[in-house]
């Protein structure tokens, strides 16, 4: 099938190294992303995929999923919610669910963004620092069919910490947005 080919990396890269990947080698202008262990409902894209279209503003470039009823165990959504809630705060994105894998983008805004390890959880203040809008729609979650999660309490929270700092520093340190106006 030419619509699909098959990337990977040599050795465990990160999450993000994967989107950043598939984003370099996909040839559309719109990127929809979703994770692998199948609680994300693939039948969510055209929702979030019609809302880009559908938009008013020409700023809407990221639609984000949110996980309004999760299955997941209590400790995960305890978590979550705090990580997303102390995240939220300290960014002020907007986002109630940037851990949510299910992402509808434009390509060519993704490409001109900074990357590094676990900028996936960072997508919508990316997207903002880029000067463009992110809305967060609900969309459905299902139980885990494969694999086992490698997020957790004790590997996620000082890393956390440490990209909340660093993205702060990012958004702080962003090019303001030039306007080049020619007069006759």
């Amino acid at each position: 099938m030419p619509e699909i080919r098959l990337l990977q990396h040599v050795t465990r890269s990160g999450q993000s190294a994967a989107v950043a990947t598939g984003v370099r080698h996909a040839r559309g202008r719109w990127i929809a992303t979703l994770d692998g262990d199948g609680q994300n409902d693939p039948a969510d894209f055209p929702r979030l995929l019609d809302a880009l279209m559908q938009s008013a503003s020409p700023r809407l470039k990221l639609v984000m999923g949110n996980r309004t009823t999760r299955r997941d165990t209590w400790l995960r959504r305890v978590s979550s919610r705090v990580a997303n809630g102390v995240r939220g705060w300290f960014l002020q994105d907007g986002t109630p669910d940037t851990g949510c894998g299910i992402k509808v983008f434009d390509r060519d805004v993704f490409m001109h963004m900074p990357r590094f390890r676990n900028m996936h959880r960072f997508m919508p203040a990316l997207f903002q620092r880029e000067g463009y809008e992110v809305i967060s729609l609900p969309v459905n979650h299902r139980e885990r069919m494969r694999g086992t999660s490698k997020y957790g309490l004790n590997n996620r929270l000082w890393v956390g910490i440490v990209d909340l700092w660093g993205m702060s520093w990012l958004i702080r340190r962003a090019s303001p947005r030039v306007t080049i106006r020619e007069e006759l």
